[in-house]
């Protein structure tokens, strides 16, 4: 079977929270891939740092793989940790604000 390489995929197995780093004052991102079909970001948001509200056309899943961060959707908040997960409904107003540094996967499905 032969394999193929393309830019956006791992070489190898990694760690996904030591792919990315922390930047003070700052949200710095990683596509892991990206396909018509969908991407996968890693984030590493600084204490404090967020994104503003905004809808997207498609769901999309947020996993955190560290730290702390309080997601908005449609005016209500929640406080999510290391290890949990949320579904970003498609066409929601949604917003997000690092408590503390934080990282985590947004998975975003085109369909």
């Amino acid at each position: 079977m032969k394999s193929s390489t393309h830019v956006n995929e791992l070489p190898h197995a990694s760690k996904l929270v030591e792919m990315i780093d922390y930047q003070p004052g700052a949200v710095v991102s990683k596509t892991l891939i990206k396909k018509k079909t969908g991407t996968v970001t890693l984030f590493a948001f600084d204490g404090g740092e967020g994104l503003s509200e905004h809808t997207a056309p498609y769901d999309a899943l947020v996993q955190v793989i560290e730290g702390k961060t309080e997601i908005t959707i449609s005016s209500k908040s929640l406080e999510l940790g290391e290890g949990e997960m949320i579904i970003l409904p498609a066409n929601e107003p949604h917003a997000l604000r690092a408590t503390e540094k934080f990282k985590m996967i947004l998975t975003m499905i085109r369909s």
